[in-house]
């Protein structure tokens, strides 16, 4: 136990998401990947254990909790060896539902954040759009006021919980705006009419969740709908990059730390040339190397996650945990498949399953190469 950032209360919860993963997700891993779903249950299931309210407020059934025990989910649903799965369980905790407890009404958050905390709505963020990703300034679904209304039209894409979703945490923008300007955030129920998924999307990894296409047209939403001020949802989409950039550096690090593991373990049993291959000075060094950048990523990982359970301004940080944890995950999925040989490119093993996992990790939540802009900026570049 890293005594600088874990307490033995954080290895309880640890032991707990441990006992839960290992009982829950990971016998059923090969059989949800194979039927690209699984079941909703697992997020009541986890609702009833407090792992959807962490950091939420005790009155609407969270726990309160730091940022430390956010970072023990995502390491921990690692181990579930379905990186959909945790995703769309890290959508629901840390990606969606942020902005309702940050500055949703009490209202809000008693109809759509306490059951979300308790796994009985799921939720998704609608940000991303066909010609607008990490140009959040870009998007063009508009949300046009109607007396006490807002109809909503536009599109959006690579949603995840899209097909799931009870609510959409969206964004739009108001008529006639462009840039930042004009960009509000609202709750968009999934049964309102003029609402619809225009397909689930075909993806090279994380099968087990549901990535959509969203289709909005005529969507009416009354005002009590707007999260925050009216106009100010740019910012708060930025605010809320934060907690999700933070889990896309954690996670992926977890989910390579097990790939890793795993191939310590099949370069031991593996023969070649009458001895196992882990004998090999050129193995052991590939090994040496992915273990020494993980446990260099991660401590810039846990350096971000306390200065953001501070209050610190930490978008430098936060950023550069992100672009270097994603890249050695990519770097260390690559290289342990290459280390299993031909099996590693069998779709029998998890190597390969991770190996096309991880390669999301560098895209979502802002590219690589967004996160070294927004470093160079703050570097005064």
């Amino acid at each position: 136990m890293d005594t600088r950032y874990f307490t033995e209360e954080h290895e309880m919860f640890r032991k707990s998401v441990r006992d839960f993963v290992e009982k829950e997700i990971l016998p059923y891993a090969d059989l949800w990947e194979e039927q690209g779903d699984f079941p909703n249950e697992i997020f009541k299931k986890m609702g009833d254990l407090g792992f959807l309210g962490i950091r939420y407020p005790e009155k609407y059934g969270g726990s309160d909790l730091d940022v430390f025990y956010t970072v023990i989910l995502c390491e921990e649903l690692a181990r579930g060896r379905t990186a959909g799965v945790a995703l769309a369980i890290l959508v629901q905790t840390d990606m969606a539902t942020p902005p309702l407890a940050i500055i949703g009404t009490h209202e809000q958050q008693e109809k759509y954040l306490a059951p979300a905390i308790r796994g009985e709505m799921i939720a998704a963020l609608g940000i991303t759009e066909p010609g607008a990703g990490s140009d959040v300034a870009g998007l063009r679904t508009t949300a046009v006021r109607d007396g006490d209304d807002y109809i909503i039209n536009g599109s959006k894409i690579f949603i995840t919980n899209g097909v799931r979703a009870d609510f959409i945490t969206l964004a739009a923008r108001a008529e006639n705006t462009s840039g930042h300007q004009g960009i509000s955030l609202f709750i968009v129920p999934t049964d309102t009419p003029g609402f619809s998924v225009g397909r689930k999307l075909n993806k090279v990894g994380h099968w087990s969740s549901d990535t959509a296409e969203l289709i909005l047209e005529d969507v009416r939403v009354p005002r009590a709908n707007m999260l925050g001020a009216e106009g100010k949802g740019f910012y708060e989409v930025m605010k809320n990059f934060q907690g999700e950039r933070l889990v896309g550096s954690v996670f992926p690090l977890a989910y390579a730390q097990v790939v890793l593991d795993e191939t310590i373990q099949y370069v031991r049993d593996r023969k070649q040339f009458g001895r196992s291959i882990s004998q090999f000075q050129i193995t052991q060094h590939k090994l040496v190397d992915m273990a020494t950048e993980i446990e260099a990523a991660r401590e810039l990982a846990y350096k971000a996650a306390w200065m953001f359970d501070r209050g610190v301004e930490c978008v430098k940080e936060v950023s550069m945990a992100k672009a270097f944890a994603t890249e050695v995950a990519r770097r260390v999925s690559d290289e342990c498949l290459q280390l299993h040989g031909g099996y590693g490119y069998m779709m029998e093993y998890f190597v390969q399953r991770a190996w096309r996992d991880i390669r999301m990790y560098a895209i979502g939540g802002g590219t690589t190469e967004i996160m070294k802009e927004i470093i160079a900026k703050r570097m005064g570049l």
